[in-house]
């Protein structure tokens, strides 16, 4: 299996726009009176990253600035996704002073937030490159910017898992407890909800071989030990079977362990950590030009 192309499509401009007017009132207020001491002239800003990173999250940051000056000139020096080195100058402003200084805050809490999930994305990807296995987010995202940092996670090239309780069924051992059997769980969710994807959690290879028997969209095969995970893959690719219903890896994965993981032979690994334990790509934004 190919490693999928990155999807660099942002979510609608509308969520975007929410996004970012929820920042703006919670960072302005009645009134930005720092900025307010500044003079309303034409000036001059540029954007410093201070550390390797993937860029992401440039519809947020445009959005920040247009939202208290619609005429700023925003001149970006790379694309989103790119990867660029420490001391990079990702892009010039020309605008109002004081709106500069005023969106500064929300729009690099953006940017660096997004840039950091999808620089922490890349690393997982590059781990697996050549396995054949995908990189999975979760659920595990920041209150609010759910649809932002999965958007950040395809921007380093991982695949979005369901993006709420929504859009998927997923079977899981409260399910076989109250439907009776894994069986009975799986054709309950196919009667009721028969057009939505349906992902089975299994704890044993026998009820691996109920899920494969059953169907379903992905079968998840969480803290399976290592040697369990591969006659997991064995089977799910042997006859009858042939490898149709992909197998999932989630819990407890870490950077030094996932290769191996992958090399074991299964189609994806969640990992809640990409959306969960965020740390910020340093980025600033100063007035005047950029230095030579």
């Amino acid at each position: 299996m190919n490693a999928p192309e990155r999807d660099l499509t942002p979510p609608p401009a509308g969520e975007i726009e929410a996004d970012v007017a929820d920042a703006l009132a919670e960072d302005l207020g009645p009134g930005d009176v720092t900025a307010s001491l500044l003079p309303d002239a034409a000036d001059s800003a540029y954007l410093l990253c201070k550390e390797d990173a993937v860029v992401c999250g440039r519809p947020w940051f445009d959005a920040c600035h247009r939202a208290l000056d619609p005429e700023v000139v925003i001149d970006w020096r790379v694309a989103e996704g790119d990867r660029v080195a420490k001391g990079t100058v990702l892009a010039t402003l020309q605008g109002r002073a004081r709106a500069l200084v005023s969106a500064e805050r929300a729009s690099l809490n953006f940017l660096q937030t997004l840039s950091g999930t999808a620089t922490v994305t890349a690393r997982y990807v590059e781990a697996v490159r050549g396995t054949g296995t995908r990189i999975l987010d979760t659920r595990k995202t920041l209150p609010g910017l759910r649809l932002a940092q999965k958007y950040a996670v395809r921007v380093g090239g991982g695949v979005n898992h369901r993006i709420g309780l929504y859009d998927t069924v997923m079977l899981k051992e409260n399910h076989v407890r109250a439907a009776g059997s894994l069986t009975a769980a799986i054709h309950g969710a196919r009667d009721r909800y028969p057009q939505l994807p349906l992902i089975v959690e299994v704890e044993t290879l026998a009820q691996l071989r109920e899920a494969l028997d059953q169907g379903c969209d992905r079968i998840l095969i969480d803290d399976f030990d290592a040697a369990t995970r591969r006659e997991a893959v064995r089977i799910a690719r042997a006859a009858p079977y042939g490898g149709r219903i992909p197998l999932e890896v989630s819990g407890g994965v870490d950077l030094e362990g996932l290769r191996a993981i992958a090399e074991d032979g299964v189609d994806c690994i969640s990992i809640g950590g990409l959306t969960k334990h965020v740390r910020a790509i340093d980025l600033s934004l100063k007035l005047g030009p950029p230095p030579a």
